[in-house]
């Protein structure tokens, strides 16, 4: 049986009875980094042989974990912290297990994303994440134009490294986007920012981004009529966001759902 075992995201009381009491049994357990999951482990005085399985590592490691699984052993696999296998480690595994259609059990537990959401305070309607933002000027101004345009919240992972670029663009796109950070969730200085991307920006101008974050934009008040004609919503979107014909028709098929020639052919032949 392969255990997905989520860990804390920072508070160490946030391990459940259960992740405790599988890690106590597995044969062996599968980790990011087998430094930090030692530090874990050793709170939880458990005492268990821990394999290093990172993105470098995962495919040159999964034969012998398949066979291991096939005769019968108990495998953990957790990340540095949180559920394993958002935005961490273990998708090719999970793949491969599923595909042989061998034992594999998911635990509820720790993760940022569904703390992040719990602070919003009015989450109904759709939600989207993304993972982590892309770190390119051009894809980062492309994904953040597709959240401001997203008819609900857009959630990211973020690093305190990157924030302020991402806020930068931010304003440049859409000044008065309401954007949420949450930083450092369940430690000692977590923190709940909700701002406008410029407001948020002098804010981390005298206050060193720390921690990792959960990025939350709403997109609610910046919508464009999605009914509009493929030329007139182009159009909207050229003029509101500055963006050039070629990413505003990308934006658009994506929204509408539509094919990109559908929006090219509109700007041809009404030209």
């Amino acid at each position: 049986m392969l255990y997905l075992i989520p860990t804390p995201i920072g508070n160490l009381s946030d391990i459940t009875y259960r992740a405790v009491t599988t890690l106590k049994k597995c044969d062996y357990i599968l980790c990011e980094d087998t430094r930090k999951s030692g530090i874990l482990l050793k709170h939880l005085e458990i005492s268990k042989r821990l394999i290093s399985f990172h993105k470098f590592s995962e495919k040159e490691k999964e034969n012998s974990i398949i066979h291991d699984l096939r005769s019968g052993l108990e495998i953990g696999l957790i990340s540095d912290a949180g559920t394993p296998c958002i935005c961490d480690p273990g998708s090719m595994l999970i793949k491969r297990v599923l595909e042989e259609q061998l034992p594999l059990t998911s635990l509820p537990g720790p993760c940022a994303l569904s703390v992040a959401m719990t602070y919003i305070g009015d989450m109904e309607g759709p939600f989207q994440f993304m993972g982590f933002l892309p770190k390119k000027a051009g894809e980062l101004s492309t994904t953040l134009q597709d959240a401001i345009l997203y008819p609900g919240y857009t959630l990211f992972y973020e690093s305190p490294h990157h924030v302020q670029k991402t806020l930068t663009e931010l304003a440049k796109l859409q000044p008065n986007t309401d954007v949420t950070i949450t930083r450092e969730l369940t430690k000692i200085y977590e923190e709940i920012l909700k701002d406008t991307p410029s407001n948020l920006l002098s804010h981390f101008s005298t206050n060193k981004p720390r921690g990792e974050m959960v990025l939350i934009i709403n997109g609610k008040h910046t919508q464009i009529d999605l009914d509009l004609p493929p030329k007139e919503y182009v159009q909207s979107l050229i003029e509101k966001f500055g963006l050039s014909q070629k990413d505003a028709v990308l934006i658009a098929a994506k929204l509408q759902n539509k094919p990109k020639k559908v929006f090219y052919q509109a700007m041809i032949k009404e030209n």
